[in-house]
């Protein structure tokens, strides 16, 4: 069916989807998102969420502490209406605060009846209405049914912690598809893991488009490594995301990589924030990760990997618009930066972990 799954770019589009969908739920609503915002589009949202509730529909909700931390306000009428809402990992004051309070839900699903299942970049936000996100909407109920067990399992460990080397979920399968679950921990990084993967096995071209790029050691090697074997490495990054402290860091590995043979491209009319991976036009991640330590090691994120071809056609799409709208990185200006730029980017360095 040539509608059973659609890319978007436009959070507008996407929203007005969405809600569309809430509005025509007849037995559940799951939403896991990283922000839900105050502004016009999360009222939006917490009005559609109420209404359905109200119905007698089913509803949760699971959104982050750090991502939503707003007026609490806000989210009693979804509470009073029947709205079932937890809140993940709410910011406390600890002896470890940075690596405690760095662990994340960033994931963002929404999930309709146990048929219809949206996953990607965006959050529901009214600041982000005009970024550029990757998102995709599936309409198969047996897909859908990895996105609950996902859900399920985090809703019901919303306010627990756990930092070590067995806490890791094993991918779920569902015939060309896999749905890379990743918790926090520095020890096993599944989606990094199956990235890596993918990489090795390139034979013509990697695309990767990150709003936060700041890929490790070994992951630097290996797009390198593809370059030396005739992949083309396609970056796309923004010319400035909205954390400019990660562009900063972000710089420093620019050149490296450009001489490498990776072409880097900067996105040039307002944000980048996509989260996109494709591997020789045949093999795509849509992901809530960033390319980024943070999102490998300390956040819940969610990958799917597919090589559903009518998906393969938009994201073809999707990635050419990106680029008419990019600059080639400039090597020699990134030679010639001053030595303030070079000092900061020294001095964020050690805390590249926590960005």
């Amino acid at each position: 069916m040539e509608n059973q799954y659609k890319v978007y770019n436009d959070n507008l589009v996407l929203y007005n989807d969405m809600i569309r969908d809430i509005e025509q739920a007849k037995k559940c609503v799951s939403l896991e998102t990283f922000r839900f915002g105050t502004g016009a589009i999360g009222e939006k949202f917490r009005l559609a969420l109420i209404e359905k509730a109200r119905q007698g529909v089913k509803v949760k909700v699971l959104i982050d502490g750090w991502g939503s931390n707003s007026d609490v306000s806000f989210y009693e009428p979804m509470i009073n209406y029947g709205v079932e809402l937890r809140v993940y990992r709410k910011i406390k004051l600890a002896r470890t605060y940075f690596i405690k309070n760095h662990c994340r839900n960033h994931r963002k699903i929404l999930i309709v009846d146990n048929h219809i299942t949206y996953i990607g970049s965006a959050n529901l936000t009214t600041y982000s209405i005009s970024w550029r996100e990757l998102n995709l909407r599936i309409e198969d109920g047996e897909l859908t049914k990895l996105f609950r067990n996902s859900f399920n399992e985090s809703y019901k460990a919303y306010n627990k912690y756990k930092l070590s080397n067995k806490s890791y979920k094993r991918n779920q399968y569902y015939n060309s598809w896999v749905l890379v679950q990743d918790v926090p921990n520095p020890y096993h990084q599944s989606i990094k893991k199956y990235y890596q993967n993918l990489i090795d096995q390139a034979t013509q071209e990697i695309i990767i488009e990150s709003p936060y790029f700041l890929p490790g050691h070994r992951l630097r090697k290996k797009l390198c490594d593809a370059v030396e074997r005739g992949v083309k490495v396609t970056v796309i990054i923004p010319f400035h995301s909205d954390v400019r402290i990660v562009d900063i860091v972000c710089r420093k590995y620019l050149g490296e990589l450009w001489e490498g043979g990776v072409d880097i491209r900067f996105y040039q009319i307002g944000n980048l924030h996509s989260k996109g991976f494709m591997v020789d036009e045949r093999i795509f991640s849509i992901s809530s990760a960033n390319f980024d330590y943070r999102s490998f090691r300390y956040q819940y994120e969610l990958a799917l990997i597919g090589e559903e071809t009518t998906v393969i056609e938009q994201l073809k799409e999707h990635f050419e618009t990106t680029l008419k709208y990019t600059k080639v990185f400039d090597y020699e200006n990134w030679k010639n930066r001053s030595g303030v730029d070079k000092l900061f980017e020294w001095l964020l360095l050690p805390f590249r972990y926590l960005m």
